[in-house]
């Protein structure tokens, strides 16, 4: 009975053993793919290795590992069937990875970049399958490389100063530029530019204007950003290669100053007399056309006072009027008008003769004199 117990009590601990034993999922297929929390830095021209693990740990010898950068045909490395793949490796990693095999029945595995280039810097991914089911991981590479130490030298004088430039190449990333003068401090107004080579490595160029000739030494340094490594030229520039002050400048900028405003005045001057003696012969055209205008006017009026005058002394005779009324015949002729026949009664028409009005006359038509009608006869009283 006691042994009955005992087989029974066993039995219930081998089972319980046996379901801890067991994943989460319930199959022991499953597992997750673990990469590196944090870049991984890597030296220009030095060795790099690229972990992942799975969880739970069980051996990964027999699975389909593969490194891929953005693209899952973009491989880095495949290992599958226990053995390098070769057939979909890039280019660019031909003969330069290689797999650590020392961990891999712990479920570890990592992929080594021999001789590392600027082009291995960035994402990747590690891709564990076994059968039907797999995982991945990411992980990023950040690779920096230090260059050659920064050239400092004088240029020539510029803008009241010394020009000086600093040039420094093969570095990676894009380096960051440091001006400062021998006690401390640290100049902001510079300009920089970049360039890449094939390589992908960077070259820089500085250039700092200096103005201050107690500045003393001036150093130049290049940092990685990534390494946070820098390198640093100094140059003591001479008090000589500064221009030198000279006393007739002052009074030589006042006199520029004192020459700019006379020059400002005698133009402001010469734009208002040119105005005044616009607006005075706009004045005097206005005159001279109302003068003309004048002047024809009275033309006109002597021109018709003089055939009133003429008409006038051409009178011969006088006539009695139908109305009782003595004036001179002027003659008789052809009217301008077609006048109707006014007969005897008496009234007072403009008489108008082919030269213009003539006012003053009494015009009457009727037969008298005239040898073919229309014709009018004009008297003045």
């Amino acid at each position: 009975m006691e042994d009955c117990r005992r087989g029974s009590l066993l039995s219930s601990l081998t089972s319980l053993l046996l379901f801890f034993q067991l994943p989460a999922g319930g199959s022991a297929e499953e597992f997750v793919v673990i990469g590196p929390s944090d870049p991984i830095v890597a030296v220009l021209g030095g060795n790099v290795t690229l972990p992942c693990h799975v969880s739970p740990a069980m051996d990964v010898e027999n699975m389909e590992l593969r490194w891929f950068r953005s693209k899952f045909s973009e491989a880095v490395f495949i290992y599958k069937n226990q053995q390098e793949q070769k057939e979909e490796q890039l280019a660019q990693y031909t003969g330069r990875t290689s797999l650590v095999k020392d961990f891999l029945s712990q479920g570890e595995a990592t992929v080594r970049i021999h001789k590392v280039q600027a082009s291995d810097n960035g994402l990747y991914t590690c891709f564990f399958r076994k059968g039907s089911f797999y995982e991945e991981a990411g992980l990023e590479l950040k690779v920096a490389g230090v260059g050659s130490v920064p050239q400092v030298h004088i240029t020539g004088p510029e803008e009241d100063g010394v020009r000086v430039v600093c040039t420094a190449s093969g570095w990676f990333p894009k380096p960051q530029i440091e001006w400062r003068a021998a006690n401390g401090e640290k100049f902001l107004t510079f300009s920089e530019t970049h360039a890449q080579d094939t390589e992908g490595l960077f070259s820089v160029e500085s250039a700092l204007v200096v103005r201050d000739s107690s500045s003393g030494n001036m150093t130049c340094s290049v940092l990685n950003p990534v390494l946070d490594q820098k390198k640093a030229m100094a140059i003591f520039i001479p008090e000589p290669f500064f221009p030198q002050a000279s006393p007739w400048k002052p009074a030589f900028i006042v006199s520029l100053v004192v020459l700019m405003l006379s020059l400002l005045g005698a133009a402001y001057y010469i734009k208002t007399e040119h105005t005044v003696k616009r607006q005075e012969m706009q004045e005097w055209e206005r005159l001279h056309r109302d003068k003309e205008e004048a002047r024809r006017t009275k033309e006109e009026a002597l021109k018709a006072r003089g055939r009133r005058k003429s008409i006038y002394l051409g009178g011969t005779d006088i006539w009695t009027l139908p109305w009782g009324r003595s004036g001179s015949w002027w003659g008789a002729g052809p009217c301008s008008m077609d006048f109707p026949y006014l007969g005897l009664e008496e009234g007072a028409v403009v008489c108008r003769l082919a030269e213009g009005e003539v006012p003053g006359l009494v015009c009457h038509s009727g037969s008298s004199d005239c040898t073919s009608p229309p014709c009018c006869l004009w008297w003045t009283d």
